[in-house]
């Protein structure tokens, strides 16, 4: 399969995902892989590590205990 057809598969299968917990793993995942192409720039580390922190006293995360208990239903 080329990647072109790859992307595809994949696309079809994000839309079929009804998980929030999932779609932005998954899309944490992406971001990682685009930005490890290439060096980020520690104004750009520190950024995301002052957004990680804002997401955590949000309280926009998920327990590793919870997470377990989602990955037992997929």
């Amino acid at each position: 399969m080329d990647i072109n057809a790859e992307r595809l598969e994949i696309i079809k299968e994000l839309n079929l995902i009804n998980d929030i917990s999932l779609l932005r793993a998954v899309k944490n995942l992406i971001h990682y892989g685009l930005k490890t192409e290439g060096h980020i720039s520690l104004e750009e580390y520190n950024r995301e590590l002052d957004e990680a922190e804002a997401e955590i006293e949000r309280g926009d995360f998920i327990s590793h205990e919870d997470l377990k208990e989602q990955m037992k239903k997929w």
